[in-house]
Parts: structure tokens; sequence; C-alpha cells
């Protein structure tokens, strides 16, 4: 699902990451450990095609990221250390707003709320504003609009930052029901 082969990556004469050798298959939780600079942030971005690569390749779903970034992201879900949502609305809304996007077909209030409770967003709050919610809350919002998607590749920065003990628990549930699903998911953290 996700490959990477010797990927590598410099900032003139530093060198961000160096020859990262990476498969990670369906169905598989891989983490990503290192230092605030260690190259994490770095190798997310050449993931996603933000950045060109010094050196070597990234596929995603065999796709070659730098070749058709779009084809590419179009198979993987990112969520930012900030889920970036909108306060004013709800979550039903917003899952429905974002999946548009997407181009998810067969977005009726029944399906988004199934998706929404299947990412562990309770069945009393899909109707609440996103401004109340918590910061675990959004991100289960987030981590619905991927069960929407049925992409095959996660890649998360910093999932758990700033999330409580029990928020935590339920998140790492979360990625165990994806990965069980099939979801190739990428984390990485400090």
């Amino acid at each position: 699902m996700l490959h990477t082969q010797a990927l590598s990556k410099s900032f003139g004469a530093q060198r961000a990451l160096d020859n990262l050798d990476l498969r990670i298959a369906p169905g598989e939780i891989f983490c990503m450990l290192g230092a605030n600079g260690a190259g994490k942030t770095t190798t997310i971005k050449l993931l996603l095609g933000f950045l060109a690569p010094t050196s070597g390749r990234a596929l995603v779903d065999g796709i070659d990221v730098q070749q058709d970034p779009l084809a590419a992201r179009q198979r993987l879900l990112y969520l930012p250390e900030q889920v970036a949502l909108y306060g004013e609305l709800t979550g039903l809304e917003n899952l429905d707003y974002f999946a548009g996007l997407a181009g998810v077909p067969e977005r009726s209030p029944a399906r988004l709320r199934g998706w929404l409770e299947q990412a562990g967003v309770p069945a009393a709050a899909v109707e609440r504003r996103l401004g109340g919610y918590s910061k675990g809350m959004r991100q289960k919002v987030a981590i619905a609009l991927a069960v929407a998607r049925q992409v095959p590749v996660l890649l998360l920065d910093e999932p758990t930052t700033g999330l409580d003990p029990q928020a935590t628990s339920e998140f790492n549930a979360l990625l165990q029901t994806l990965r069980a699903r099939g979801s190739a998911i990428f984390m990485v953290t400090h």
C-alpha cells in the first residue's frame, strides 16, 4: 500500500531524509518516532507530493507520488496534528461537506451518521456544532471521512498530541478497526 525506495530529501547541504526504504502492507500500522527536525514532516510532505525528493521514490497503492500526485492523494487520507474543520457546522454537516469535496457518492443523512458512528462519534453529538467538540472528537470526524472514502492509506501526523488518556485509547481502538479493514496506516510522533 505505502512504499518508499531510497527516498531522500536535502535542503541545500542539510539532509532531512536519507535513503528511507519502507513498506507498509494492507492492515499494517507503522509509527515513525523521532525528535523535532528528524525528518518526520518532510517524509509526510514527500508522501503527499508536496515536496519533490532529492532521490528515490514514493508509491501510494502502486501509484508514484511524483508522477501522479493527484491520483496518489486520492488513495489516502492525511490527518494533520490540528484538524481544520468548520466550527460553526455540525459534525454531520462537516462530514457531508468534505465527503462531497472528495467525490463520495450517496451521502444520505443515514449514511453520514453511520460513518460518524463507525468513527466513534456518539449519535448524540452528530448534530452539535463542531466548535463545541474536543480535539479527539474533531479527529473522529476527520477519520469518518476516511471511512466514507474507503481509502487504503492513512497518514497521521502526531494524532494523539493533546488527547487525554481515554481519548487516546478510543483513537487507538479506531485505528485497530481501520487496520482490520485493510488500511495501511503511517503515523509520525515524537
